[in-house]
């Protein structure tokens, strides 16, 4: 995520994206956030100030909320340390029973969070749907998954026979969340889920623009059996209350921009807390000169615009091979120029808006430097006003180079520059050439090819053959950063063993591990180097 604070061309609408028609009778903010709904949801948010949050579809207001104080965290992390040892107390089936019954309630009432999710965040609807299917398979395998992960391990002693040894995984307490504005569904109640069924409580901190999904989602769990104690809500603004959130927490939990990221994991490091972080990402696609050029070209606009390009995930590096790179762009622009952006709570939209005006800004600064450089715009380029105040069109550039912004910074928004490469070294060259390290894609007919260049990008996730869905919703396999986009994984064992500590029960039985029997210290220390001898020989671990 970017901080930058340039002028916009928030005036064009010279544009060549089409507009999707809104369909008969779509609901609209005031049918959807109304009075009662958010004195609901915010009920037991801790907060003695009062703030707000607006829809960039129109950059009016949605709603009146609590702000919390520094005090009001401190309450809220201490209502949940009480009820998380009420919590931990119950049975691993029990705590998973709460994620699978929210699995059902989840997608039973997906209308109502796809509402607030467009609402809030300003994106297409079946964009929006992706966050529901991200929680469903979330609840759904830690739901089934939670009592293998957390089940006591045996391992082999000190000395076999004579040591018996059982692993146990202990609750962490509360955790501390700090979750992002894009995807307020998934990466907020997604990312507490294995918190939960690990027996911790959580307090999270949501962004306050799109705090009601957030809330929504606590409310479901609630009614799924979860304690609402245990779910604490704080909001307001980040400076203020994310380092509060940091300095009571157990474990961090925190996804957001890379410069942020490094202040949270210095304020635990300082605690001697853990942490995991997932941070911003330059991702690249290497299209291979034997890719399917039409396949290629769709699985592009997917790649990079899903969630107007406001997705950690999201490609806003092509790598395509000198021999098909023509035949690519002239596909990928067509699709691109084809895109319906819309404001309507309904499908039909290709593509919807950017959060706020931050974003609209950065996109604007880096597309109008890169082409006073030198760049050439191939579709896009334009902020669309008439559509609503942060639209901005899907953007394909060409000839960008360093050091143009765009070619090096995260753009977090509908902006991709093409590059051309003669061989496949110089395309993993390239693409590992960033500090950043979070997902990347590669495309070829060849699944064997695929496999061996993804196995040489220096990224958390490849996907082949497509963007990032495939390597994000395989939950039983971890998804996380390397070098400059984070530390530790979501999804999978590690996605919900960070939220514990290991503790190892040893227990001595029949000799000590001393000298015994009559041994004294020479022939004790004679009697182990036999005995490590032949655990050797006879290949214990």
């Amino acid at each position: 995520m970017t901080d930058s604070q340039a002028p916009s061309t928030a005036g064009t609408t010279t544009g060549t994206n089409p507009i999707a028609p809104a369909p008969a009778g779509v609901r609209t903010a005031d049918d959807v956030v109304t009075p009662e709904l958010v004195a609901q949801l915010t009920r037991d948010v801790v907060g003695s100030g009062r703030t707000a949050n607006h829809s960039p579809l129109t950059g009016g207001k949605l709603a009146d909320l609590p702000e919390s104080t520094p005090e009001d965290v401190t309450t809220a992390f201490e209502r949940a340390r009480e009820a998380q040892r009420l919590w931990a107390a119950v049975p691993v089936r029990g705590r998973a029973a709460v994620l699978l019954r929210f699995h059902d309630l989840v997608l039973e009432r997906q209308a109502e969070v796809l509402d607030l999710i467009q609402l809030e965040t300003g994106k297409a609807r079946l964009h929006a749907h992706e966050e529901v299917q991200a929680v469903a398979v979330a609840a759904r395998h830690y739901g089934r998954k939670a009592s293998a992960y957390l089940r006591a391990k045996r391992h082999t002693g000190a000395v076999p026979t004579l040591t018996k040894v059982t692993e146990l995984r202990q609750p962490r307490g509360v955790v501390g969340q700090i979750a992002p504005w894009n995807y307020p569904l998934e990466l907020s109640v997604g990312d507490a889920l294995p918190a939960f069924v690990a027996g911790n409580a959580v307090v999270m901190k949501p962004d306050t623009e799109t705090c009601l999904t957030a809330l929504w989602a606590r409310d479901l769990l609630i009614e799924a059996g979860l304690p609402a104690e245990a779910f604490q809500v704080v909001l307001g603004d980040g400076p203020v209350v994310g380092p509060e959130i940091v300095r009571h927490a157990d474990y961090v939990s925190f996804t957001g921009s890379t410069r942020t990221g490094r202040e949270v994991a210095q304020g635990a490091a300082a605690r001697l807390v853990g942490v995991s972080l997932e941070l911003g990402g330059k991702n690249a696609m290497l299209v291979l000169e034997d890719a399917d050029v039409e396949k290629a070209a769709a699985g592009a606009v997917r790649a990079c615009f899903s969630s107007a390009g406001q997705l950690c995930i999201s490609i806003e590096r092509l790598y395509v091979h000198e021999s098909i790179a023509d035949a690519f762009v002239s596909r990928f622009a067509a699709r691109t120029k084809a895109m319906r952006l819309g404001t309507s709570l309904a499908y039909g939209a290709d593509m919807g808006s950017l959060v706020g005006e931050r974003q609209l800004e950065t996109v604007t600064r880096h597309v109008e430097e890169a082409v006073a450089k030198g760049a050439k715009l191939v579709a896009g380029g334009v902020a669309r006003p008439d559509i609503g105040p942060y639209f901005y069109e899907p953007t394909i550039l060409d000839g960008v180079e360093a050091p143009m912004a765009v070619c090096q910074e995260e753009t977090f928004g509908p902006v991709v520059a093409v590059y051309r490469f003669s061989d496949e070294d110089e395309a993993v060259e390239l693409a590992n050439a960033t500090p950043y390290g979070l997902n990347s894609s590669v495309w070829t007919k060849d699944g064997r090819r695929g496999r061996e260049v993804a196995a040489r990008l220096r990224t958390g996730t490849v996907n082949v053959n497509e963007g990032y869905a495939p390597a994000y919703g395989s939950v039983q396999s971890p998804m996380g950063g390397m070098k400059d986009s984070g530390l530790g994984r979501r999804h999978g064992s590690e996605g919900i063993l960070k939220y514990t500590e290991a503790q190892t029960v040893a227990q001595q039985r029949l000799m000590p591990m001393a000298p015994s029997f009559g041994m004294d210290d020479a022939k004790y220390a004679a009697f182990m180097s036999r005995s490590l001898r032949a655990m050797k020989a006879f290949r214990l671990r």
